[in-house]
């Protein structure tokens, strides 16, 4: 019976220790990190959500390596991979990056993708015309 209660002491020790590392990236391999990112961001404030995952999509984008890309995000929080993200931005709008010469600063690239998120948004959710038309009739001619 004891060794039934330090194992069952054991187990749920274990079990906790796993919880704790809920608000991190697991970079075990690309899936478990795309799927540890996914369910941060659902967890995140709307307002930091979209600069989270532009952080973690242009870290991805500078790190083009599998493993050199999963060691810079294994066990990172929301936080720290948005710092990671400025920082690439930083370092390649120093050396004239196309894609980021259109920007003046990182918060107005995030506002612009923002904006773009909301529009795509407002696409999706179109009221439905559920009004009947004349030529649709129900009534069949036998």
């Amino acid at each position: 019976m004891k060794k039934l209660a330090t194992l069952l002491i054991i187990l749920s020790c274990t079990t906790l220790i796993a919880c704790g590392k809920g608000q991190e990236i697991n970079g075990h391999t690309t899936k478990t990190a795309y799927r540890s990112v996914k369910a941060l961001k659902n967890r995140l404030p709307p307002d930091t959500r979209i600069e989270f995952e532009v952080s973690f999509w242009t870290v991805r984008d500078a790190n083009k390596d599998d493993s050199e890309f999963l060691d810079k995000v294994d066990g990172k929080t929301p936080a720290e991979i948005i710092e990671l993200g400025k920082a690439v931005y930083q370092a390649r709008k120093a050396e004239n990056f196309k894609e980021y010469q259109q920007f003046s600063s990182w918060e107005e690239m995030i506002a612009k993708f923002g904006k773009e998120r909301l529009d795509q948004d407002n696409r999706k959710i179109k009221p439905a015309d559920n009004k009947p038309k004349p030529d649709d009739s129900v009534l069949y001619k036998l």
